[in-house]
């Protein structure tokens, strides 16, 4: 069943623009890394020093958005803008609808 769904997937992908539905079965595995940081209750980065925060619950929309800033360099932060600047907007969508799922 999963290879129908892939299927369907590239299907609606090239058909419609890179419109197509979020995964977030494949948005856990595309969001290891943010894991490392973005997982840890109160977990603070050394420096510059300040509170990193806990993304699962989030809503989806609130980290697309971010995650495109930060690709744009409209938000500064040197180690998100390296992580954002090689996700696609499908491995976007894939991680944001990850996170909104977890609490």
């Amino acid at each position: 069943m999963k290879a129908i769904l892939k299927s369907a997937t590239l299907l609606i992908l090239f058909s419609s623009n890179n419109v197509y539905p979020a995964d977030e079965y494949t948005g856990k595995e595309k969001a290891e890394t943010c894991l490392g940081c973005h997982a840890i209750e109160g977990y603070n980065n050394t420096y510059p020093t300040y509170k990193v925060p806990k993304l699962g619950g989030q809503h989806a929309d609130y980290i697309v958005t971010a995650l495109k800033a930060y690709q744009k360099g409209d938000r500064k932060h040197e180690t998100m803008h390296a992580n954002a600047s090689g996700l696609s907007d499908e491995d976007i969508q894939d991680i944001a609808i990850y996170f909104e799922s977890i609490k």
